[in-house]
């Protein structure tokens, strides 16, 4: 009988693992792939998540940026440095989870790979998980098994808040000229953006759309702004997947389990990160399961309450902010990104040092004529 049963062995599942082992308890993770496995992912991650661990992530860092470089259908270009303390972290998900995982492991936490769960059971007060080598049984779970993952809707979440957004990234090898500059593409995608993101071997290649509306052909989208670059799509794989990004404060607790990462919906609607906020859920998850394995028989309503307001209420911002500026993007672009403080200020916000809260009053002022009277 495992104090905690983890499902899934991303950024959420790995943080939780490695605070509630290292407090002691004992953890089970299973996770359906083999470690390290491959998740598409433009792999920008905020430097503020080393707040959370005691350990050094730069094992784990492919290259770092401190520069951005902002497009309008490929053109009028406007570039600013990152001027924060820390560059924007570029990692490899396959790199980056597995040493979150292994560092969990150091702390006591077992690790089943190769391991589908293919069901689950409430007894009084433990949880039977089914999986593909046999039963398992855990005193609380954690369901952090990502967009696509079963278990939310195992659990009963029927009625999770949430927004389905879709990505298409292609990961093209290459040498690198420029490893310390983002590029960002307003123009060319509707109701989204595009990104290049370089990695220390090649780029990341991506489109998404988050707001919804009429189909369209992301691989041309992402094969033209590649050639913008002299890249070729056909020389890396292609992967298309959902985004489930936060639609509003939700209750993400029930009997003696809790949602985690982006099985709780908690990727960024105004720039689809989606690495810190999942750790970030990790972290309280192992925070308030400790605290029930305690004893305390209100620690997971707590949890669903501190995520809802130390995440969610930005992120209420930030859905503002989306909804304004991919509606009129060419304003937003003029009005915000052509700004001297814009560009510095959304390296702010990637990097974790500035929240959507302190800027929008100002940001929707511009983006939307007459707000705030």
């Amino acid at each position: 009988m495992y104090d905690t049963i983890i499902v899934g062995a991303g950024p959420a599942g790995g943080t939780a693992a490695y605070h509630l082992a290292k407090k002691g308890r004992s953890v089970l993770v299973l996770e359906k792939a083999s470690l390290p496995r491959y998740k598409p992912c433009g792999g920008g991650v905020s430097p503020a998540i080393a707040q959370w661990f005691d350990f050094d992530f730069s094992p784990a860092i492919s290259t770092k940026v401190d520069s951005l470089r902002f497009t309008w259908q490929l053109g009028d270009p406007v570039e600013a440095t990152i001027s924060t303390q820390e560059p924007v972290w570029m990692v490899r998900r396959d790199v980056f989870d597995n040493f979150l995982v292994q560092q969990a492991q150091k702390q006591g936490a077992e690790i089943r790979a190769q391991t589908e769960v293919t069901g689950i059971e409430f007894h009084n007060d433990y949880w039977q998980v089914d999986t593909v080598n046999g039963p398992v049984t855990g005193r609380y779970l954690i369901a952090a098994d990502g967009a696509k993952g079963p278990m939310a809707k195992w659990l009963g979440f029927q009625d999770r808040k949430r927004r389905l957004a879709g990505a298409l990234e292609a990961e093209i090898p290459t040498v690198v000229a420029d490893k310390s500059t983002l590029h960002l593409e307003f123009g060319l995608v509707k109701n989204g953006y595009i990104w290049n993101f370089p990695k220390a071997d090649g780029y990341s290649i991506g489109v998404g759309t988050f707001i919804g509306g009429q189909a369209q052909n992301f691989k041309q989208i992402v094969d033209e702004y590649a050639k913008s670059f002299g890249l070729d799509i056909k020389l890396g794989k292609q992967y298309g997947h959902p985004l489930c990004l936060w639609d509003g404060h939700q209750k993400l607790h029930t009997q003696n389990a809790v949602l985690a990462g982006e099985a709780a919906c908690v990727v960024d609607p105004m720039t689809a990160e989606g690495i810190r906020p999942s750790i970030f859920s990790g972290l309280l998850a192992a925070q308030f399961v400790n605290q029930a394995l305690a004893g305390d028989i209100n620690a997971l309503e707590q949890y669903s309450e501190a995520l809802n307001e130390q995440w969610g209420s930005d992120m209420a911002w930030a859905k503002k902010i989306a909804g304004a500026f991919y509606r009129f993007p060419h304003v937003g672009y003029q009005v915000g990104v052509k700004r001297p403080s814009g560009a510095h200020i959304m390296g702010k916000i990637l990097c974790g040092e500035l929240r959507y809260g302190e800027v929008a009053g100002r940001a929707l002022k511009r983006l939307i004529p007459g707000f705030g009277g």
